[in-house]
């Protein structure tokens, strides 16, 4: 029998520490309990039913509704509920779903995937196979690894190392050696003072160029970044910075990681970041949206210029000493199968583009009517944030209690929406409809209006 809600509030942090949260401040503010979810709307303990703005966490693109995964989960858990990929062994589904990331990412140039438990390790897994595809290659002094301040590539010490954020790195220290970090083209916030988004993403490019030339470039096995920064506070950069990254990268012999955990499968309004950009990477990163968050899975992709110096090694320095007992565990793969399907079917990167159009005008209404509200960010998708400072002419921090107000309100209003440090973060289902969206900005605006 379901344990009642008073049990589930007096227990939830007794014998739990939840992620990104300090253990006693979850004690002390006990979280929303959420019990249910249909369509894009989920349901607390008590009953409160919402809008989720958030999307799970980046990942349940199709809502909480989507039978057709569901159903597949099901079936295979009857048919094979596991085995293993490692060597000597594979698995139907497996080989199925290989076939059809093959085709959704042959426009980036992507023809093989390596499979993960999710996005943190998919990331470990483009670093650890740049390495070794330089020392296949006998540039083995090429081991290190350039990326973004404010970059947010998971928690696995790989990934926190590349990282461009200090909350994910300072108490964890000291990080893996070699690891080096050039300003984000963030026109709110820059070491230039540049609010040109074009004139920082050059000023950006030379930083890179620079930090290249300083560590030479037989020094540095590949730049990783995200497409859009997600975590880091969504931060679009202008379009001519990726394909400026892409090209700098190459000129040096410096493999380029698109991390696309978040951006991949249609939430920019383009299938993948990558294609936003007009860029083609060496590995993309994949994972959240690619199972709609049912089930913990990822895939790296790999571009055939990568796949061929593997494939074609016969020293034996190609063996993948790499990989998860659940690399491309049956249940995921057929989760996956059934999520691409529908993604395409429903094709979903149109309404992510009108959606977020809409979300993009109505929180650049809500900037104009809010002094609290120092910056904006989105215009690609359903991927968008508000920035709340204390001062506009300063942008000094609010007090840091103000943003956990608003976010408060707005469920309290109809809209689950996420908090990180002083911004607010939106990146609901794609498959939200033009009510759902204005239902999180009217939850938005009673949430400022409140303060």
């Amino acid at each position: 029998m379901p344990k009642d809600e008073n049990f589930l509030k007096a227990n939830n942090a007794r014998h739990l520490w939840h992620p990104m949260a300090h253990p006693a401040d979850m004690k002390a503010n006990p979280p929303a309990i959420i019990t249910g979810g249909k369509g894009v709307r989920i349901t607390d303990v008590d009953g409160h039913e919402v809008v989720d703005g958030v999307g799970g966490l980046w990942n349940v693109n199709l809502g909480y509704s989507c039978e057709p995964v569901k159903a597949a989960i099901a079936a295979q858990l009857d048919r094979l509920p596991y085995y293993s990929i490692f060597r000597g062994t594979s698995n139907d589904a497996v080989i199925e779903l290989s076939e059809e990331l093959k085709d959704f990412f042959a426009p980036d140039g992507l023809t093989r995937a390596f499979y993960t438990s999710g996005g943190g390790d998919s990331v470990e897994t483009a670093l650890r196979l740049a390495r070794q595809y330089h020392k296949i290659r006998g540039e083995a002094g090429r081991t290190k690894f350039l990326s973004l301040k404010k970059g947010y590539h998971g928690t696995h010490f790989g990934g926190a190392s590349v990282n461009g954020n200090a909350n994910f790195r300072t108490a964890y220290e000291p990080m893996l050696p070699g690891c080096f970090h050039i300003p984000a083209p963030f026109p709110y916030r820059n070491p230039f003072n540049e609010t040109d988004p074009a004139k920082l993403a050059q000023l950006c490019l030379a930083a890179l160029e620079d930090e290249i030339a300083f560590q030479g470039a037989g020094t540095i096995a590949a730049f990783i970044m995200e497409p859009i920064l997600g975590a880091g506070g969504v931060i679009p950069p202008h379009a001519s910075f990726m394909p400026g990254v892409a090209e700098i990268c190459k000129r040096n012999g410096i493999l380029l990681i698109a991390d696309e955990v978040i951006t991949a499968f249609g939430r920019t309004g383009a299938w993948s970041g990558s294609r936003l950009w007009g860029v083609k990477p060496d590995f993309m990163c994949t994972a959240k949206a690619i199972t709609n968050g049912y089930f913990p899975f990822g895939a790296v992709m790999i571009a055939e210029g990568v796949v061929e110096v593997f494939e074609k090694d016969t020293t034996g320095k190609a063996a993948i000493g790499h990989g998860y007992t659940y690399s491309g565990h049956p249940v995921g793969a057929a989760a996956a199968i059934a999520c691409l399907a529908e993604t395409k079917r429903l094709n979903v990167v149109e309404n992510a583009a009108a959606r977020g159009a809409q979300l993009w005008a109505g929180i650049n209404a809500l900037k104009a009517k809010y002094p609290l509200i120092g910056d904006v960010r989105g215009g690609h998708g359903l991927m968008l944030a508000l920035e709340m400072v204390a001062d506009r002419s300063t942008k000094a921090a609010p007090d840091k209690a103000l943003p956990g107000k608003v976010q408060t309100v707005a469920y309290q209003a109809g809209a689950m929406v996420r908090v990180s440090g002083a911004n607010i973060i939106l990146s609901p289902p794609l498959v939200l409809t033009a009510a759902d969206a204005q239902i999180i900005l009217d939850a938005l605006d009673a949430g400022f209006a409140a303060l």
